[in-house]
């Protein structure tokens, strides 16, 4: 038998969604098994929905040995180096930067060395965060990037921290601004619109006109005209993310005939100068995946723990690749 106090970032869970946390080993019908026959909440029986609440006790009646089967081993982080940079942290939110490259979560190939660990070794470090406290929270992003974009994302170091900034991303409450050098020459802001679906085949996105995906709005503002090469142009672009679906930019930029430079994946089908463009970044910088940056967050609607960061704005410095490519099209 094992009781459970539920502390403040504990709270607000049902209790199935703490179980399939803390007993990170069982089968959802295991959990749901558990919750009839051998888990009370201050003594009473309660269902699968309930709201759990600060100073509740959840007692599970399991052995010891079963327990330490299903909660499972620790993670090993060890040797993880840290490779991002802080733009803005106080004791609700990190801000950081993410080099291109790195995962924002694990993934069956790397569960060690990600995004996600290397900022709860930093808050384990600091002393903010301890993980044997802590039955189920951890400090987690609110959002993802992809592996080879860069920039920012944020944390939220406790767990109502995390819920506001995920309802505030989910509802749009934070406007989320890209930089990118797309192919070729873009003249005019555009609202591209559209309907996402996942080809699972390809592993890619696609936008169409019809109605079978999710809606999707990208705002793209040209800011800059570039040259490489032997008169290839292209274009340093402004991106507002309205809404955030996997490879959304990079779908929509590809489907007006500006893929964004380095994109091989999405750039099937595209020009022959923005082929051409692909060759000259491999073979000068080294570019092989899309040159795509998270660079600014403005905080406009958060709510409740959270109001008090209303009208900041959070920005991550370009990468030294970005700003090389960047300025050898200024030339």
């Amino acid at each position: 038998m094992r009781e459970i106090t539920i502390t403040a970032n504990d709270a607000g869970r049902r209790l199935d969604r703490f179980l399939r946390k803390y007993l990170k080993e069982a089968s959802l019908g295991e959990i749901y098994k558990f919750i009839r026959k051998d888990v009370k909440v201050n003594g009473k029986r309660k269902n699968e929905s309930y709201m759990l609440e600060e100073d509740d006790v959840l007692t599970l009646y399991l052995s010891d040995d079963t327990l330490e089967k299903l909660i499972g081993k620790p993670e090993d982080r060890s040797a993880i180096k840290r490779t991002f940079s802080i733009i803005f942290e106080d004791e609700n939110v990190l801000a950081v930067s993410k080099p291109a490259g790195l995962l924002t979560h694990g993934d069956s190939e790397n569960k060690k060395d990600h995004l996600a660990n290397q900022v709860k070794d930093y808050l384990i470090a600091k002393g903010e965060y301890n993980p044997r406290a802590e039955k189920v929270f951890a400090p987690a992003p609110s959002g993802r990037l992809d592996r080879n974009t860069s920039g920012i994302i944020l944390f939220g170091k406790n767990s109502e921290s995390l819920r506001e900034l995920n309802r505030a991303m989910r509802e749009d409450g934070i406007d989320k601004y890209y930089l990118t050098i797309a192919c070729g020459i873009i003249d005019k802001r555009m609202e591209l619109g559209g309907s996402l679906s996942k080809d699972e085949a390809a592993n890619k996105v696609r936008i169409s006109d019809d109605e079978s995906g999710r809606e999707v709005l990208t705002i793209v503002n040209p800011l800059e005209t570039l040259s490489y090469g032997s008169g290839l142009a292209a274009t340093l672009t402004e991106i507002k993310l309205v809404t955030g679906r996997t490879h959304q930019i990079r779908a929509h930029l590809a489907s007006i005939g500006h893929p964004i430079i380095g994109d091989s994946k999405y750039a099937e089908g595209a020009g022959r100068d923005a082929k051409l463009l692909s060759s000259y970044m491999r073979d000068n910088f080294s570019l092989s995946t899309q040159l795509l940056h998270a660079a600014r967050l403005e905080m406009r609607s958060l709510e409740g723990v959270l109001a008090y960061l209303n009208g900041e704005v959070f920005e991550a410095p370009l990468s030294p690749k970005f700003e090389n490519i960047l300025n050898a099209g200024r030339q």
